[in-house]
């Protein structure tokens, strides 16, 4: 995870159709240790990136408006930039991402 004055970046790693939805573990993907994402949502338009940035921002204990999609629009390795970031964010990503999935 990186930051930048009050915004930061999260990796994540989509697991789209999964049968049910969570947040936590890790996986070592091509931006470093990734935040694992599974989400219900399809890999269709779309719909499962949203998915993971909702369930990422809940997760957080943040506004879904304070993240977006950096890039990976069509991969499952994907950084979300977090606008207004609070001073604890990396403890609260590396607690999920340290999780057993």
């Amino acid at each position: 995870m990186s930051g930048n004055g009050s915004g930061s970046l999260v990796p994540i790693r989509v697991k789209p159709g999964s049968s049910r939805a969570r947040v936590g573990g890790r996986y070592e993907g091509p931006h470093g240790a990734a935040l694992v994402v599974a989400v219900h949502a399809p890999p269709v338009d779309g719909r499962a990136t949203d998915a993971a940035i909702a369930a990422l921002a809940d997760a957080l204990g943040l506004r879904r408006a304070d993240l977006s999609l950096r890039s990976g629009a069509a991969s499952r390795d994907k950084i979300i930039a977090v606008t207004d970031a609070p001073p604890d964010l990396a403890d609260r990503v590396a607690r999920l991402r340290d999780t057993p999935p």
